[in-house]
């Protein structure tokens, strides 16, 4: 059977740049990016613009003039790494600039970290930008002040992060994000297709499609219309799916919300033209706790869905997280999840104990669960789907996939095929192929799997 053929913290790691293309004399910024892909796509944008005024990029604190941490600011442990992120920073640097999402409690961080040179909000390139002229003033080079066309980029060459909006217009009650990023701001189609063309043009094999709310696209602008080449295209999730299939790239959906109309986008995938993986962030199974997460959809309606997907496109990969611990999550609603699981058969799940964000309307809800319990059903949840894992990836020995490739050491290539997203899934283990590059694409021959990750043997590059 032949089916598609063809980490939290990043600290900055662009492409190398010879000594004739940068001024030795040019300023020097490095950078954490914590958080997210949405974060990590808001530091190649400060990047990009930074590169473009003649800064030069470095890999290193002892290399940089100034740092700039970008923060997470989601959950309390995610605040917790970005104040000892900044700790390190001012301890090997001494000269730091804070933005992000938890750069929208100022006092927090100056009262930690008083010796911070400047703090902003998520998405503030400008405000960025300007603290950093103001603590490194830019000198202008003619040679340092051109960029790529695509920009740069804290991601592997071969693959990019696409993100279409900003914000979110749901209010989910363990949600603080759009108090932080706002509501929904869709980007021009025309804006977000000719991104991705200069990205398929500078060599990128995959686009993840990102946002807070992927398959909202367009609500925002009441699907507005634009030309495009030769055509009228809507700012549409739908629109949006068809435009890119045409670039003849892998195409990931990411942060999907499970509204009907994602089920139009089910034929592309079946047709090949985008990859048959949807990431839908479903977060529990049980009517009650669902009401009280303020979730949209009912479990009932989308085990049918699921169901119907799989009908018209049988090899769909869908990933998903869940939260056990919710307030008010009762024995009765944690099973509840359990049996749903087992029958939805998820490929790839991820799985969070409940945490109490500061400002999340969940934390005035009655019934909250003992840290204790929260881990003990934590642990029965990744054990069964442990089970179901191991079950669906056990299916796949036989298969031709097509993989592409991430890393190769003296071992061998690791890649990744339509049912892996970069970091968060499984690999795909290519034992003893140490001539291969990463970006390359080929097709493997599943010889073994195990809970998470396959193994198999190439047949051919692409």
């Amino acid at each position: 059977m032949a089916i598609w053929l063809a980490s939290s913290r990043v600290r900055l790691y662009t492409r190398e740049m010879t000594a004739s293309s940068v001024s030795k004399s040019a300023p020097k910024v490095g950078i954490v990016s914590l958080g997210c892909p949405k974060a990590l796509v808001d530091s190649e944008r400060i990047l990009t613009r930074l590169r473009a005024e003649g800064y030069e990029i470095s890999p290193s604190y002892d290399g940089a003039d100034v740092v700039l941490v970008n923060t997470c600011g989601f959950l309390d442990s995610a605040k917790q790494e970005s104040l000892d992120a900044i700790g390190e920073a001012i301890k090997e640097n001494g000269k730091v600039i804070v933005t992000g999402c938890l750069g929208v409690e100022p006092d927090v961080i100056r009262q930690t970290h008083p010796d911070v040179l400047a703090v902003t909000g998520p998405h503030q390139y400008e405000q960025v930008v300007s603290a950093v002229h103001a603590a490194l003033p830019p000198k202008h080079d003619p040679f340092t002040d051109l960029v790529p066309p695509e920009g740069l980029r804290l991601t592997p060459r071969h693959y990019a992060y696409l993100k279409i909006s900003e914000g979110c217009n749901n209010r989910c009650t363990f949600c603080i994000i759009p108090s932080i990023r706002g509501d929904l701001v869709s980007r021009p189609i025309t804006s977000v297709l000719r991104e991705a063309e200069k990205l398929a043009v500078a060599g990128v094999k995959e686009l993840l499609v990102i946002s807070q709310d992927t398959s909202a696209y367009g609500i925002d602008t009441k699907f507005k219309e634009e030309m495009w080449y030769d055509r009228t295209v809507r700012t549409r999730f739908l629109d949006l799916c068809t435009e890119l299939a045409n670039l003849d790239l892998w195409v990931r959906l990411h942060y999907v919300y499970p509204y009907p109309h994602v089920d139009e986008v089910i034929p592309l995938m079946a047709e090949g033209k985008i990859l048959p993986y949807l990431d839908i962030p479903f977060q529990h199974a049980s009517p009650t706790v669902l009401k009280a997460m303020r979730r949209p959809a009912s479990q009932e309606k989308q085990l049918d869905r699921i169901r119907k997907w799989r009908e018209d496109c049988p090899h769909l990969a869908l990933r998903s997280t869940f939260i056990t611990g919710f307030p008010g999550e009762t024995e009765e609603d944690f099973q509840f999840m359990l049996d749903w699981l087992k029958e939805a058969q998820l490929d790839r799940v991820g799985c969070f104990k409940y945490e109490a964000v500061d400002g999340a309307k969940a934390n005035e809800l009655p019934g909250a669960v003992p840290e204790e319990v929260k881990q003990e059903r934590w642990e029965r949840f990744m054990e069964t789907q442990k089970a179901i894992s191991a079950e669906r990836l056990q299916q796949k020995v036989g298969w031709t996939l097509g993989v592409l490739i991430d890393e190769v050491d003296e071992d061998g290539a690791i890649g990744r095929s339509y049912a892996e997203a970069p970091e968060i899934d499984g690999n795909v283990f290519l034992n003893g192929e140490t001539t291969l590059k990463p970006g390359d694409l080929v097709d493997v021959t599943i010889e073994h799997a195990d809970e998470y990750d396959l193994w198999g043997s190439v047949e051919r590059v692409i």
